[in-house]
């Protein structure tokens, strides 16, 4: 009978790629993984792994083996997923993986739920989408909150249960001491076009929707600054450095009292999902996690901005 442990670890490196990075994500040293991979391979009597002295890749048998150890996973996940159901109790630690600045908008809320389930332990870690998905796929997280501005591969979402949380609109920012400031409504991006604009670098998807609002409003910018991370945006736009197009959910409470926000000529947004994997969907303490992020989000649609 084939090892649940070393399947397992050839799930992980079938996400993650090679060795060391499986090694990293799972806190074991390369050689440990090593080991178990080539004990697999023994006990299958099958090469799993094409090796190298630098990398490693698997065979055609050894993705064979890596897709049912990915269904057999699934299985076990499910069968702990009905026996915790019988207790009642949401208990056990939940990984979240957000992207930034919806983990910081949601925290509060899944701290909070450590009052009313003391046996929950929720840990959230921000992360990109990408790595948010990557650590979901992987079990390292058991949900995972991504953000989509309209370019998500719905054929990546095999085997994953996916809500949206809500619609964050997309807002133009300045400062307030900005001349754009003081005008009320809807802001001309024509007048705006010169800028200097500040956005991230591209490939970034809030670079794509950025490009694509100003392209529907037939406009080219000017001046274009670079700069990772919304929340520095933020805070860029806020020292007068220039305007931005961000998500209203990134203009968080230090920054609002140094920025004006502008409606779109024309409305843009992103969607704010919640993703599980399906074979664990229906854990209870899965399912307190998300019921504090749904009534989180009705919160934030609520808010003022």
């Amino acid at each position: 009978m084939l090892d649940l442990h070393r399947l397992q670890l050839l799930h992980h490196f079938a996400q993650q790629g090679s060795i060391a990075a499986t090694a990293e994500a799972l806190g074991y040293s390369p050689s440990a993984v090593s080991q178990q991979l080539s004990t697999l391979e023994r006990e299958t009597g099958v090469a799993l792994l094409d090796r190298t002295a630098r990398s490693a890749e698997l065979t055609i048998l050894g993705r064979r083996l890596a897709s049912h150890a990915a269904r057999v996973l699934d299985a076990v996940e499910q069968a702990e997923v009905d026996l915790a159901a019988h207790t009642g109790a949401p208990t056990g630690p939940v990984r979240v993986a957000a992207v930034p600045s919806a983990a910081v908008a949601f925290a509060p809320s899944l701290a909070s739920l450590r009052v009313d389930h003391p046996g929950l332990e929720v840990v959230v870690r921000q992360a990109p989408p990408e790595e948010a998905l990557a650590r979901l796929r992987a079990r390292e997280a058991d949900v995972a909150i991504i953000d989509d501005h309209g370019g998500l591969d719905v054929a990546r979402m095999s085997r994953l249960h996916r809500e949206t949380l809500l619609e964050d609109p997309l807002v133009l920012i300045a400062g307030a001491e900005h001349p754009l400031a003081g005008e009320q409504g809807p802001i001309s991006l024509s007048e705006a076009a010169p800028g200097p604009w500040i956005c991230a670098p591209r490939g970034e998807p809030s670079r794509a929707a950025f490009d694509a609002v100003l392209a529907a409003a037939g406009v080219r910018p000017g001046t274009v600054w670079e700069f990772e991370g919304l929340a520095t945006i933020a805070t860029l736009v806020g020292d007068g450095v220039g305007i931005a197009i961000l998500p209203q959910l990134a203009i968080s409470t230090p920054h609002r009292g140094r920025l004006t926000t502008h409606d779109l000529p024309r409305p843009a947004s992103r969607s704010i999902l919640a993703l599980t994997r399906t074979s664990s969907r229906m854990r209870p303490s899965i399912e307190v996690t998300l019921s504090a992020l749904r009534a989180a989000a009705r919160r934030l649609r609520d808010s003022p901005t």
